[in-house]
């Protein structure tokens, strides 16, 4: 038999995953635990390979299968249409190949050591499949009962064919998997003829809870639930019990028919409710499959077969989709935010709950491992990592019945579904102890957590003096321009050792109290308002009015700055042109050989000097900025010259200021109105000036904290810059796949692991299809939250309300700002908006976001252009099309789809 045509499944294991295939590798590695002492009860139906070699040499002949695949790496990953016409064109030309004679002659040998005449399953097995980053799970093609050489044959060429499936194809777009660089082995079983079959998943696949594990079960053959032919039972199990089971109506099973295939066959009427397998099968197999994980290291989904009282395992693949659970302990040194993301959240730390930096930050996406460790080096509070994310341990907070409800009442404020979330693991009888008081007020706070703590003390800022505003601003105006002073003298691991002081200058700013005051107080004077004026005038939201036009805020002038910038170039149509024309990169010299050029360069220059240091996802230092990337601002520049007229700035700001003037007197003059109304008019006063002094500031913590990453990032790149010069690294981004404290130690040593830089970017790759949850156990369960509304009408998508007003108009659904394209009336759609997006606002007519709070960047400078806005909207960019008519009610907190 030619070992490189063929192999026997036990000359198989893990390490030949390049020769086999990720299901053959893993079958190959189980069955030779079959044995193992440690593994009793794990039965694998014995068989061959046949690897990818043998497809490589039967393909090798064929030039029409390169150049097809050729031009199929060349169409566009939603042109369906065409990855369907040249995968049937491949997978016809690939069937119709004869199986080269070694190779046919090999299949056969194989066949007779394992019962020429017996049936066969043939199974798909390809070098992309089973990774831990993507299962490919259905995406290639299983043949049961197969009887025959000359059918197994034939099935074989089926499942080389089967790699260009439209499923398949697509499924690897969506996981940057190019088709060129796959290869497809075939695995070859005897064939087991179950009583029963079905699928094992040792995490709860819905949920994530790896302490649960899910049984789906049938009669017969797996086919019948894999195809949807049959609802099965479900079982659910739980430190070795069956805590829930639903049984289905079984009507139909698939079975195997004498000579080979299968066929669908009716279940007796008096067996169709009963089970497919007992209770104590089913804790059985759930050991069987702990034992299973525990060997492959991540939670497992598993294909079985039970036959009489024995289980066999046909497949076994990691479950992908599971979001990775953070380490219970949080790594605060230099080193931190390794980028695994894999911590299991066992040890003796006790049940731990976790709450979403990102959802808090309007930034879900995930993060390189430099982005994770700075953020982390840089934050107030100790931070967990886990699939390209941070998370914060609110678990001392949430336990103590003397934080509790503040906590919830702070994080509630925000985003009511981190809330509910959290409430919802509060009603898990004892998943959250409550310890000892004393307990309750030691360990570290979670920066979620800490929202809680300055509430009390922004009451002593009584006073709406704008000088407090100015004075902050200017202290840290003068710690970047000192870090930007200091910083060009370090060089090499001086470097890092002054960026290891200056985060805690850094830090020390955040964390100055008056700025945290500051904070609070814009925030309480809100809260007070829409709380108050509620109750006593039935006003809802009526601070978004009350803070149109505030001052300081850098954000929204931000926005309004660059409709200044398009004043500039508007008059001069070969600019307007050349802008349209303009691709990746920096542009600005061109720019300058055109006419009305220098001084339009000037001006996108002098935005670029106030807010270069900006981009989308700006807390990941990794990002590119603005200064870097000025390419990304001209499609906002160019939507400003068409939608707006000279001046718009300045008029915007001024009707914003106009209108909450007179609201302020109009509520005023209600006020005094009701009973005792003086007292509710002057306590309103006092909390409209300290709104109106304290809310604009709120956005400028955040430019001070990205001001300081440009100088980090500009000043470790040079480093990175010379890493390249001196050949230890090929590209100076990929740093960007270290932590600060190995980019400290490459700069030290001059060396890299480049495996390690290797597996960093696989690892992002696969976490960047990963949806974060708001709410993250140390069980892994991840929770989202809930609205529990039933005030809205039906089929409109629920959210939080965060700036008032209604707004009907064409959903434009951008998940890129370089490649926005909207119209004056248009309403944005998307996934988060952070500080950068607010360039954008000034051109729409309203905002729906998938992630947001009530003082989150895109809720604050929503209110503040009074755009009508939602947030907090699941599956927002899923379930509104681009180009539908949506109705948004700012107020009320939904989206009506109207068309």
């Amino acid at each position: 038999m030619s070992q490189r045509h063929v192999l026997d499944l036990r000359e198989v294991d893990e390490t030949r995953g390049a020769l086999v295939g990720g299901k053959a590798a893993r079958l190959g590695a189980l069955a030779g635990l079959t044995t193992s002492p440690g593994m009793p009860g794990v039965h694998v139906p014995e068989g061959f390979c046949v690897t990818t070699e043998a497809f490589r040499d039967a393909v090798a002949d064929a030039p029409a299968v390169r150049e097809l695949i050729g031009r199929l790496a060349h169409v566009a990953p939603d042109d369906h249409d065409t990855i369907r016409t040249l995968g049937a064109r491949l997978r016809q030309t690939i069937e119709e190949i004869p199986v080269p004679e070694d190779i046919a002659t090999a299949i056969a040998h194989a066949l007779r050591r394992h019962g020429a005449e017996a049936a066969f399953a043939v199974r798909s097995s390809a070098t992309a499949e089973d990774l831990p980053t993507a299962s490919f799970a259905g995406q290639q093609d299983t043949y049961l009962n197969v009887v025959g050489a000359a059918e197994v044959l034939r099935h074989v060429s089926r499942c080389w064919a089967s790699l260009f499936t439209e499923r398949a194809v697509s499924y690897r777009r969506r996981h940057g998997i190019e088709d060129g660089a796959v290869r497809m082995a075939v695995v070859v079983q005897r064939m087991v003829f179950p009583d029963a079959a079905g699928v094992l998943f040792t995490a709860d696949p819905v949920t994530g809870n790896r302490k649960v594990a899910t049984v789906d079960a049938g009669f017969g053959l797996g086919e019948a639930l894999v195809s949807g032919l049959v609802n099965p039972d479900v079982y659910r199990v739980r430190d070795g019990e069956v805590v829930a089971r639903s049984i289905a109506v079984k009507e139909r099973a698939v079975r195997a028919v004498p000579g080979g295939g299968t066929r669908e066959v009716t279940v007796d009427e008096g067996h169709r409710e009963q089970t497919a397998v007992t209770d104590a099968q089913v804790v059985r197999l759930v050991e069987l499959g702990r034992r299973i994980e525990a060997h492959f290291g991540a939670p497992q989904d598993i294909e079985w077969c039970l036959v009489g009282d024995a289980f066999h395992i046909v497949q076994s693949r990691p479950i992908t989709t599971l979001f990775p659970v953070p380490d219970p302990v949080p790594d605060p040194g230099p080193g931190s935010g390794s980028g695994s993301g894999s911590g299991s959240g066992s040890g003796d730390q006790g049940n731990r709950v976790y709450v979403s930096v990102g959802h808090g930050q309007m930034m879900t996406d995930a993060m390189k491992p430099l982005g994770l460790s700075m953020w982390r080096l840089t934050a107030m509070v100790p931070m967990h990592e886990a699939g390209g994310r941070l998370f914060v341990d609110v678990t001392p907070r949430l336990a103590s019945p003397a934080s509790r409800a503040g906590l919830l009442d702070v994080l509630g404020r925000g985003d009511p579904l981190v809330r509910d979330a959290l409430e919802t693991v509060l009603a898990q009888d004892g998943f959250v102890p409550t310890p000892p008081e004393a307990a309750s007020s030691s360990g570290a706070d979670s920066e979620a957590a800490r929202g809680a703590a300055p509430v009390a003390e922004a009451a002593t800022v009584t006073v709406a003096d704008p000088a407090i505003v100015a004075e902050l601003i200017a202290r840290s105006e003068a710690s970047v321009a000192a870090l930007e002073r200091e910083v060009r003298t370090k060089s090499g691991p001086a470097l890092f050792d002054f960026l290891l002081e200056a985060f805690e200058e850094h830090k020390r700013v955040v964390g100055d109290p008056l700025n945290i005051r500051a904070i609070m107080a814009g925030m309480e004077a809100t809260w007070w308002l829409n709380d108050h004026l509620r109750e006593w005038l039935g006003e809802t939201n009526a601070a978004d009015t009350l803070t149109l036009s505030a001052p300081d805020n850098i954000t929204s002038e931000m926005g309004l700055a660059l409709l200044d910038v398009a004043d500039v170039i508007r008059p001069h149509p070969s600019v307007v042109e050349f802008l349209r024309q303009v691709g990746d990169g920096d542009f600005l010299d061109e720019l300058a050989k055109s006419a009305g050029g220098p001084e339009s360069r000037d001006a996108i220059e002098a935005y670029l000097d106030r807010y270069g240091m900006r981009c989308v996802g700006e807390i990941d230092i990794t990002r590119p900025r603005w200064r870097e990337r000025p390419d990304t601002l001209v499609p906002v520049i160019l939507d400003n010259v068409r939608n707006f007229e000279p001046g718009a700035a300045a008029r915007r700001f001024e009707e914003g200021r106009r209108r909450a003037l007179a609201k302020e007197q109009e509520v005023l003059s209600r006020l005094r109105e009701l009973p005792d109304g003086e007292r509710k008019s002057e306590e309103t006063k006092r909390m409209i000036d300290q709104v109106r002094a304290f809310i604009g500031y709120r956005e400028y913590p955040k430019y001070g904290i990205v001001s300081r990453y440009f100088v980090y990032k500009q000043a470790l790149m040079e480093e990175a810059a010379r890493l390249v010069g001196a050949g230890v690294l090929g590209d100076a981004e990929d740093v960007f796949h270290l932590t600060f404290e190995e980019f400290h130690d490459a700069v030290r040593s001059q060396r890299v692991d480049e495996r390690l830089i290797a597996r960093r970017k696989e690892a992002f790759r696969s976490y960047r299809s990963l949806t974060p949850p708001r709410v993250l156990t140390s069980d892994g369960e991840a929770l989202s939250g809930a609205y529990r509304r039933d005030d809205v009408l039906p089929g409109a998508l629920v959210g939080l309300p965060v700036s008032a007003g209604t707004v009907e108009g064409r959903a434009r659904v951008v998940l890129d700002l370089a490649r926005a394209d909207l119209e004056a009336g248009d309403i944005l759609v998307t996934a988060f908006t952070d500080p950068s997006w607010s360039p954008v606002f000034v051109a729409v007519a309203g905002l729906v976001t998938e992630v947001g709070g009530l003082m989150t960047h895109g809720a604050v400078i929503a209110r503040e252009y009074g755009l009508p806005a939602v947030v907090g909207v699941e599956g927002a960019t899923r379930l509104i099309r681009d180009g539908q008519r949506i109705r948004v009610h700012g107020a009320d907190g939904y989206v009506e789809l109207l068309t």
